[in-house]
């Protein structure tokens, strides 16, 4: 930490946002906390606890909480936004006229904005034009983190201000922040994993074994590097925290809301049933349908994703979801080692031979 005392103000009332809040302040930050529910608000200064998304939380209570944005923006250094993808523009619009260009913004949200398929970190860039913008992922299950559980998070930035700041603000003896310049690589590791955290919940419920679940983890990293490295991220990037790291506990977790929709999926429930027994946004779902049509417009294959969106929107029965990876071309393992082309030539020049 350094020592001036940082000032941090935390957009979102939800369990990561809550989580992130109580750190900062356990690390010595002033810290204070936006979000619409006056009754929440009041619960965080009275009880110290968010009773909706982490009621068994001791917070920090050095932590304030308002609905007054001004409030918590005033004289911020460090401003985290935890709002679901869907909101995430309109509440940076609400906050502007207390933003400033010296203002550090970081996204901690995992998803991609539908109209745009701008992630949100470029939803910040559009709004604001600002230099200090950063985003967090990693495998950060903010139950666990509220347990105190030992945690890494990656923050990621062009900027190297903002990467000293947030691992200044938020790394500690239970959670350690390490540092990435690839911004777009790792928001969109961030973003793609949820749309394989379903796919795994319904592997876990339709009864599939370890080796198919590993199979299922291992095809979506080489998707989901696959879709980034065209969208200009580096490849490197999903070897890391953000990438195979948040993949793995979330395909593996009944703690994470992707992952519980698709087991509610795989035990016959509706999609419109498992969205609403988790009662939190599961970001995976409306991300799927983004990455699955852009995809297709850039000529990436994603046989998982593409299953996933056949059960999710066209009413295929989940167990059929496994054939899309068992039916498709058998070609590259790691395509940045050989490539997907080399496979297909090499399987056309033996086609040809055999014909000789």
């Amino acid at each position: 930490m350094s020592e001036q005392q940082i000032k941090v103000a935390v957009l979102g009332g939800g369990s990561f946002g809550t989580a992130l809040a109580s750190i900062a302040a356990d690390n010595g930050a002033r810290v204070r906390q936006w979000m619409r529910d006056a009754a929440l608000v009041e619960q965080i200064n009275r009880e110290h606890r968010n009773g909706r998304y982490l009621p068994h939380y001791a917070m920090n209570p050095a932590v304030e909480a308002s609905t007054e944005m001004a409030q918590v923006l005033e004289g911020a250094e460090l401003v985290l936004i935890a709002i679901p993808s869907k909101a995430f523009r309109s509440v940076v619009q609400a906050a502007k006229p207390w933003l400033k260009p010296e203002h550090i913004l970081v996204s901690t949200t995992k998803g991609i904005e539908q109209d745009s398929f701008l992630l949100m970190s470029q939803v910040l860039e559009q709004e604001t034009h600002f230099t200090h913008i950063g985003v967090i992922a990693g495998p950060n299950l903010a139950s666990e983190i509220a347990d105190k559980q030992l945690t890494a998070t990656v923050i990621a930035s062009y900027d190297a201000l903002t990467r000293t700041r947030v691992q200044q603000a938020l790394g500690c003896g239970y959670f350690r922040v390490y540092a990435s310049n690839d911004r777009h690589g790792v928001e969109l590791a961030g973003a793609l994993k949820n749309i394989y955290a379903i796919a795994a919940g319904m592997a876990a419920a339709l009864g599939m074994g370890e080796n198919t679940r590993s199979m299922l983890m291992t095809r979506a990293l080489a998707e989901m590097s696959r879709f980034a490295v065209v969208q200009g991220a580096n490849p490197m990037t999903f070897l890391g925290l953000a990438g195979v790291g948040d993949l793995i506990v979330t395909c593996s977790s009944n703690l994470s809301r992707n992952y519980r929709v698709g087991y509610a999926l795989g035990k016959g429930d509706s999609l419109e049933e498992a969205v609403e027994s988790l009662g939190q946004v599961a970001e995976g779902v409306n991300t799927v349908q983004l990455v699955c049509a852009k995809a297709r417009e850039a000529g990436v294959y994603m046989p998982l994703a593409e299953g996933l969106y056949k059960v999710l929107f066209e009413g295929v029965p989940a167990r059929d979801m496994a054939g899309y990876l068992m039916l498709g071309e058998q070609s590259s393992d790691v395509e940045f080692i050989l490539p997907r082309e080399a496979v297909q030539q090499a399987h056309r020049e033996s086609g040809e031979w055999r014909n000789e």
